[in-house]
């Protein structure tokens, strides 16, 4: 593909054809911030305690609408659990009483049946008390069995570094007190009784959460919590309504649909257009970019400031992909190769694997050590288009030699390779189903391809001019493509029927100009007038054109947990642009083209 740059920079200002936008107000000329984040030490879901609740709470609704029946089946099965519970009670407290009576053979069959919870923890514990009454009775054998057989398996579990050297150490005292760790040893029967304190905790903890349990649950508590996890989500949005909103599903976290109107950052830093963005984590506070300089960039989205460069590539990117945790980045490059990132710390990214296409049917990834064997080697030519599956466990590859690929991360091979298009393939993704693979290439066809058997069961040929993007929507049933012949198209993805088409943008050269969703209600593209597009999903008219870039634009990506849009453009530069209430001349535009 060749790389084309506009001869003339447009001079067109931002304008608007499209209904009125709500009205909101932002949380940047806001000095209080919610400081809670949602992450998995706000409880301990696996928590008996909790999962108690949790079940109590469902019958509670389920009884509240009538569903009686299927509350006695819940109860039937949380049974099942409670028996286990309190089979568990039972064998700490025979445990505790075989340790007490130093009734070692006893606690041995205990340990070895018994459903015990922090169980390697308790084994380490009683198999060290046994240890240490053999040393007091000078039984050195007996006592050295114990060590190889019970506790060098379970030395992970010792109280703190070195306990375990120094039970060692005691097959060569006289006493025990002369090893370090045990200095403050005084004799068995006070040893016993320490150990079964601490099983009698164990119980205690178990038993005063049953009484806790017993608590009143206060009416309809499932909806109340539902209700407060909303109200979280509204507050902690990057936009405020002036007015409450009524959410109409609980599928996905609330987020309103703002149109950006103002550029709010430009990233400056790239030595070549900027073929492709993608949010690193989905609350977009990074940001990733590839570039013709073959280098790929993380910047801070709040302050634009570079973090990292990606190098290794020896050719141009044409497409990044970031994982949902934020933590590992794939990119496609003209290098014939495709390469995987880590970046858990975006400080200090690493290359961990290259997965070199020329040579991707016969042979696993290489590792970075050998990412030049891969490169320059003819056979598989540029890689276009790179996604992830969406259990993340396969990587979607595809580009010049006219084939996907389906790329098992954890075994390092090719599972499918699809043939069938007959020119280059611009874009391949997975709907959110992971059952179909969808791909957009030269030759002006669409297909469906069965993930499983690689069959293509579906070819749409539709647009006039090369298809440069597919993307789907978040709810699998919407195909939105975009194509050289100056329009976007919208599918019915159940009946493969056109819907809509978007025009007003320009895509007719050697670009890949793409095109996705901003949310339910938008669909954005990038253009080659050098602005960025958005239309109203439903009606198809422009409802606002973004001028900044003084080059052409290739692809626009939303993020709904900041509401800001970011842009990448053949102008060497990533721009994000958000909803400014302050930008009179953008919402007049806006109110004046609702009104007409």
């Amino acid at each position: 593909m060749d790389e084309q740059k506009d001869a003339s920079s447009s001079s067109s200002s931002n304008s608007s054809t499209g209904p009125a936008t709500p009205r909101f107000h932002s949380h940047h000329s806001e000095t209080t911030r919610l400081c809670t984040q949602v992450n998995a030490e706000l409880f301990d879901a696996t928590n008996p305690r909790i999962h108690r609740d949790i079940i109590r709470i469902i019958a509670q609704y389920l009884d509240a609408q009538g569903y009686t029946s299927t509350k006695v089946t819940l109860y039937d099965e949380a049974n099942v659990k409670q028996q286990q519970e309190n089979n568990y009670i039972s064998d700490v407290v025979r445990l505790r009483a075989a340790i007490l009576d130093g009734e070692w053979d006893e606690a041995d069959r205990i340990c070895a049946s018994a459903y015990l919870k922090d169980k390697k923890h308790i084994l380490y514990s009683v198999y060290k008390q046994q240890y240490l009454e053999l040393i007091d009775d000078n039984e050195s054998q007996k006592a050295f069995t114990t060590l190889t057989k019970h506790l060098k398996p379970l030395e992970s579990q010792q109280a703190f570094q070195g306990e375990f050297r120094d039970l060692c150490y005691l097959l060569t005292t006289k006493a025990i007190q002369d090893a370090p760790a045990f200095r403050n040893w005084d004799g068995i029967a006070s040893s016993r009784e320490k150990l079964a304190e601490y099983l009698q905790n164990i119980l205690e903890y178990e038993i005063v959460g049953r009484e806790n349990e017993q608590q009143l649950l206060r009416p309809n508590r499932l909806v109340t919590l539902l209700r407060q996890a909303v109200a979280y989500q509204i507050e902690s949005c990057q936009y405020h309504a002036e007015s409450i909103p009524l959410v109409s599903s609980l599928l996905s976290d609330y987020a309103p649909v703002v149109v950006p109107n103002t550029e709010q950052r430009a990233f400056v830093g790239h030595l070549g257009n900027v073929k492709c963005t993608e949010y690193v984590g989905a609350h977009g506070n990074f940001v990733a970019s590839g570039s013709s300089d073959n280098t790929i960039r993380i910047w801070d989205t709040e302050s634009s400031e570079c973090l990292a460069t990606l190098r290794g590539h020896t050719s141009r990117i044409w497409d990044i992909c970031v994982d949902r945790m934020g933590t590992t980045l794939i990119s496609a490059s003209g290098d014939c190769t495709v390469k995987i990132w880590d970046i858990h710390d975006l400080h200090k990214p690493q290359c961990t694997a290259t997965i070199p296409t020329s040579r991707l049917d016969s042979s696993a990834s290489s590792n970075t050590a050998s990412v030049s064997a891969g490169v320059g080697q003819g056979g598989g030519g540029d890689i276009y288009s790179v996604s992830l599956t969406p259990l993340e466990s396969h990587i979607i590859m595809a580009g010049y030699d006219r084939t996907i690929r389906l790329y098992d991360r954890v075994t390092g091979r090719v599972v499918q390779t699809l043939h069938g298009h007959d020119l280059s393939v611009a874009q391949a993704v997975a709907n959110p189903l992971g059952n179909l693979i969808i791909s957009g290439s030269k030759d002006q066809t669409i297909r469906f391809w069965d993930t499983i058997s690689g069959t293509c069961v579906k070819s749409l040929r539709s647009h006039l001019g090369e298809v440069t993007s597919v993307a789907t929507s978040d709810s699998g049933m919407l195909l939105l493509s975009s194509s050289k012949d100056n329009s976007n198209r919208l599918w019915d993805l159940r009946s493969l029927k056109r819907l809509r088409r978007y025009k007003g943008h320009q895509n007719t050269s050697k670009n890949f100009i793409r095109s996705d969703f901003i949310g339910d209600s938008l669909v954005v593209g990038g253009s080659e007038d050098g602005m960025v597009y958005i239309w109203d999903r439903e009606s198809t008219s422009v409802v606002q054109r973004l001028d900044g870039h003084k080059g052409i634009v290739y692809e626009a990506k939303w993020n709904p947990k900041r509401g800001i849009l970011c842009s990448a453009s053949d102008d060497w530069t990533l721009k994000t642009w958000w909803f400014d209430p302050a930008n009179t001349t953008a919402a007049a535009a806006v109110a004046a083209s609702g009104s007409s």
